[in-house]
């Protein structure tokens, strides 16, 4: 089920909110659990055996990690329990493929289907475990609150990836007044538009560029493609991620921002501190960080130290770091090498950056115009990448952007792609990339008139993008196939 769908918007959540508001406090886990199940297996009832083996396998973990001895074997085990059902489900393919590929042959195989959501809930699952293993947190007891935890419907197929810690007192006390309502749906409302108003529009503007030959492609049909795709895939996942916190405090919980204007940012390693925030952290958390503590404890680092000096070899162990994380972070948005390479890219450029200084903030209203300039250019051409089908295809269409390769007559000119409307879409999309908006509005948060306006605005929002719902069949959400 879509949260951008007349059955969500005008059927679920009128029920759930409904109930939640009406059943004693202690029921009210008990309904968000139902709603989220319910919600799972609107789309995909098969799998839903697949999300509560997780909820049990993790529940049992956590027991086991807090209360005998062997903790490390207990934590392993767990964790290979929710990278087996994340491996089989995503991965097998890819891998049966491959392996074809490369040995010549034919291994016959049925392909598996990927469950909606299975990344997000298996990295919740995994920072759970986690969390209790290093002590943070304290097992939970209660399976039916784990389950609420990783099934929460408003972020359990999209994120934001939620941290046990971050919502355990959430989830065993909290309270819903006005003001939390108030807020949720304001953020939902504005979520929606996102993506029906600016993602929408975007990506089939997008969609009819990617899709043709590069053949068929000029310099600046390219670059519009590329832009579009950035901007559908930002209001698509921020939107989406609006929605979630909106719903989020609708039923008392507050989760942490997934997105920080990173169009604004000065250099990659800032980007991804704006970007899909709550990914970015869980790998830091989670891969970066204990890498880094164990290569530095490692007989290998001392070695290295000895050999070539502890800068360098300070070096060395951030770069192979970096290298596993940011393959670990591509791999995890899709299996393909196109995702891989993305991850690899993304890295790389942070790696420089660290060496060179240039993830610093320059002193020159020159230098920092630069920073803008090449963050930009790299995060687009990073789409560009993300959004092909093969490798070959993204490094023509990369080169058809820079006038390097051009093939025969374009047949579709510009005013084929992108319309008055879609032109409209681009601009407002682009300046609401931008904290302008929000901060001229947040000037004036006490003013009571230009609050009434602003709840009028939001209601017209409201209107518009149910009709788009309505009356639109290209309704898709990239992250769905994450």
């Amino acid at each position: 089920m879509l949260f951008s769908s007349m059955t969500f918007v005008f059927m679920f959540l009128p029920i759930v909110c409904t109930l939640y508001l009406l059943v004693r406090k202690e029921l009210k886990n008990f309904v968000l659990l139902a709603a989220s199940i319910l919600f799972y297996a609107w789309g995909e009832p098969r799998y839903v055996a697949i999300m509560l083996a997780t909820i049990v396998i993790n529940w049992l973990g956590g027991i086991l990690i807090s209360e005998t001895k062997y903790k490390k074997t207990m934590l392993f085990l767990t964790v290979i329990g929710d990278l087996s059902f994340l491996f089989y489900f995503k991965y097998f393919n890819f891998f049966v493929e491959n392996i074809n590929a490369l040995i010549g042959g034919h291994i016959d195989f049925i392909k598996v289907i990927m469950p909606i959501g299975i990344s997000f809930y298996t990295f919740q699952a995994i920072s759970y475990v986690v969390d209790v293993y290093r002590e943070e947190v304290k097992a939970q007891k209660d399976i039916y609150k784990l389950a609420l935890y990783i099934s929460l419907f408003p972020q359990l197929v999209a994120g934001p990836i939620v941290k046990y810690h971050d919502v355990a007192d959430q989830i065993e006390n909290r309270t819903v007044d006005f003001d939390k309502v108030y807020y949720g749906v304001r953020r939902f409302i504005v979520g929606l538009a996102k993506k029906m108003l600016l993602a929408n529009t975007m990506g089939a503007v997008a969609d009819k560029i990617f899709t043709q030959p590069t053949e068929q492609l000029d310099v600046a049909i390219s670059w519009l493609g590329a832009v579009c795709y950035t901007l559908q895939i930002y209001y698509d996942f921020s939107g989406y991620s609006d929605m979630a916190i909106g719903l989020g405090s609708i039923f008392g919980f507050k989760f942490l921002e997934n997105f920080n204007y990173p169009f604004i940012s000065k250099s990659i390693s800032e980007y991804w501190r704006r970007w899909h925030i709550s990914l970015g952290s869980w790998f830091r958390d989670y891969m970066f960080l204990p890498l880094s503590r164990a290569f530095s404890l490692s007989k290998t680092y001392g070695k290295a130290m000895h050999a070539i000096g502890r800068k360098r070899a300070n070096i060395l162990l951030t770069f192979i770091a970096l290298f596993i994380v940011w393959f670990a972070t591509g791999f995890w948005h899709g299996a393909a090498w196109t995702f891989i390479v993305w991850g690899l890219y993304n890295g790389f450029f942070i790696f420089v950056e660290i060496l060179t200084g240039w993830n610093k903030d320059q002193k020159s209203i020159g230098g920092r115009i630069a920073q803008h300039l090449y963050t930009i250019l790299v995060f687009v051409l990073s789409f560009v990448i993300f959004r092909s089908n093969t490798l070959s295809y993204a490094w023509d269409y990369l080169l058809t952007m820079f006038g390097i390769k051009q093939g025969g007559e374009v047949i579709y000119k510009m005013a084929y792609y992108v319309d008055r409307l879609e032109i409209i879409a681009l601009i407002v999309g682009i300046f609401c990339a931008t904290p302008v908006f929000a901060k001229m509005l947040s000037l004036n948060e006490k003013h009571k008139v230009l609050n009434i306006l602003i709840d009028v605005w939001l209601l017209v929002l409201f209107v518009v993008s149910t009709s788009y719902i309505a009356a639109s069949t290209y309704n898709p959400f990239i992250y769905f196939r994450f």
